[in-house]
C-alpha cells in the first residue's frame, strides 16, 4: 500500500493540469493563436484558483492535520478541475469543489480545536470566504461576484499564515486593532458586495490596502530581508507581494464595480499573479518539502522567476491602464513563461535534493 507522502504526488499533479490548462486558456483569451478548447477558454479562473491554488492549500493543510480522511479535501477540488478540464458539465466541477472547500473548513476547525489561536480564526475565515464564493459559483452567480469572495479566501489566508510568524515581534494592542478592523472591513465589503457590487468592492479594496500597508509594517519579512540565501528570497517574495496586494486594492477602489475589461484585468492579474503568485513563489521552498516529503536546496536562479513575474506584470497592467493591447498580451504571455520557469526551476531543485539524498544513502 502506497505511504501518504506517495499518495500526495497525484494530488499535487491534478493542482498542476489545472494550473497548466488554465494558463493555457488565458493566453488564448489574450489573444495568442493557440488551439481552443472551449473549457479553458472560458474557466480560466476557476482552474487556476479553486483548481490549482485551492487544491494546493487544501493539501498542505492535510499534511498539517496529519488525518487520511483530510486528503479528500484536494482530492475533490483536484477532480472538480479535471471535470472542468475535460469539458464534463461545469456543474459536476464546481460541485466537487465546493465539497472540497468544506472539507478544507473541516480541517481547520478541528486545528483550532486542537491549538487555539487567533491567526487559525483569520485561516477559518478564509476557508468561509472559499466555501461561500464556490457555493455562489455552483448556484450560477456570476464569476465578477464569485472572484470578490476568492479574494477574501486568499487575502485571509495569507494574512491569518503571516499573523502567526508575527507574533515573534510581539505585537502591540493598537496593532493587532488595526490588523482586527482591517479584516473587518475586508469581510463587511464581502457582504456588502451582494447588496451593491460597486460599494461592496470598494470596501474590500479599502480592506486590502489597509492589510497590506499592516503586513508591510508588521510582517517578520521586513528582518529577515537583511539576511541572505533562503530567508532573505522569501521576504523579497512577501514584501514585494504586498506591494501589489496594496496596487490591486487602490485600482478597486479607484474603480469600483468593473465587471470585464482591461481595468478588471488589471485589478485581478496585480492580485492573483502579483499578490498570490509572489507568495507562492516565497513559500515554496518551504510548502513543497512538507507535502512531498523532499528537500529543496535554494538556487540562485529562483531570482529569475520571480524578477520575470513582476516585470511582466508590469507591462501588463501598464498595457491594461494605457489600453495598449501589445504590451497587454506580451505581459500575460511573460506571466506565463515566469511561472513555467517557477516550475522549471522548483523541479529541478526537488530532483537534486533527491540525487544528493541517494548518493548520500549509497555511500
Amino acid at each position: 500500500m502506497p505511504s501518504r507522502t506517495q499518495l500526495r504526488f497525484p494530488l499535487l499533479a491534478l493542482g498542476m493540469v489545472a494550473l497548466l490548462a488554465g494558463l493555457w486558456g488565458g493566453l488564448v483569451r489574450l489573444g495568442w493563436s493557440l488551439p481552443v478548447l472551449q473549457p479553458l477558454l472560458t474557466l480560466h479562473g476557476p482552474l487556476i484558483v479553486a483548481g490549482f491554488v485551492g487544491t494546493v492549500i487544501s493539501l498542505e493543510r492535510a499534511v498539517a492535520l496529519g488525518s487520511l480522511w483530510a486528503y479528500a479535501a484536494p482530492l475533490l477540488t483536484g477532480l472538480g478541475a479535471l471535470i472542468l478540464i475535460v469539458g464534463l458539465p461545469s456543474f459536476a466541477g464546481a460541485l466537487l469543489t465546493t465539497l472540497g472547500s468544506v472539507g478544507l473548513a473541516v480541517i481547520l476547525m478541528i486545528i483550532f480545536a486542537r491549538e487555539v489561536a487567533f491567526h487559525t480564526v483569520i485561516l477559518i475565515l478564509g476557508a468561509l470566504m472559499y466555501l461561500v464564493g464556490n457555493s455562489l459559483w455552483l448556484a450560477g452567480w456570476p464569476m465578477h461576484t464569485v472572484v470578490v469572495w476568492w479574494i477574501g479566501f486568499l487575502v485571509l489566508t495569507i494574512a491569518g499564515e503571516r499573523l502567526e510568524l508575527a507574533r515573534l515581534l510581539r505585537l502591540s494592542k493598537l496593532s493587532r486593532s488595526v490588523f482586527v478592523v482591517s479584516v473587518a472591513l475586508l469581510l463587511s465589503g464581502l457582504i456588502w458586495v451582494s447588496v451593491d457590487l460597486n460599494v461592496g468592492v470598494r470596501i474590500v479594496s479599502v480592506g486590502m490596502v489597509a492589510l497590506a500597508l499592516w503586513l508591510l509594517s508588521h510582517d517578520i519579512a521586513l528582518r529577515t530581508v537583511r539576511q541572505s540565501g533562503l530567508p532573505r528570497f522569501i521576504a523579497i517574495c512577501l514584501l514585494m507581494g504586498y506591494v501589489w496586494l496594496g496596487a490591486s486594492g487602490i485600482m478597486g477602489f479607484t474603480f469600483g464595480e468593473v465587471i470585464t475589461g482591461p481595468r478588471y484585468d488589471a485589478v485581478l492579474h496585480a492580485f492573483f499573479v502579483g499578490f498570490v503568485f509572489s507568495m507562492i513563489f516565497g513559500h515554496a521552498p518551504i510548502i513543497f518539502p512538507a507535502i512531498l516529503g523532499r528537500g529543496i536546496s535554494f538556487q540562485q536562479v529562483f531570482y529569475a522567476h520571480v524578477a520575470l513575474l513582476h516585470a511582466s506584470l508590469l507591462l501588463r497592467v501598464a498595457g491594461d491602464l494605457l489600453s495598449w493591447l501589445p504590451g497587454r498580451q506580451w505581459g500575460g504571455l511573460l506571466n506565463v513563461v515566469a511561472l513555467l520557469l517557477f516550475l522549471v526551476n522548483t523541479g529541478r531543485a526537488v530532483f537534486r535534493s533527491v540525487k544528493r539524498s541517494n548518493a548520500y544513502k549509497a555511500l
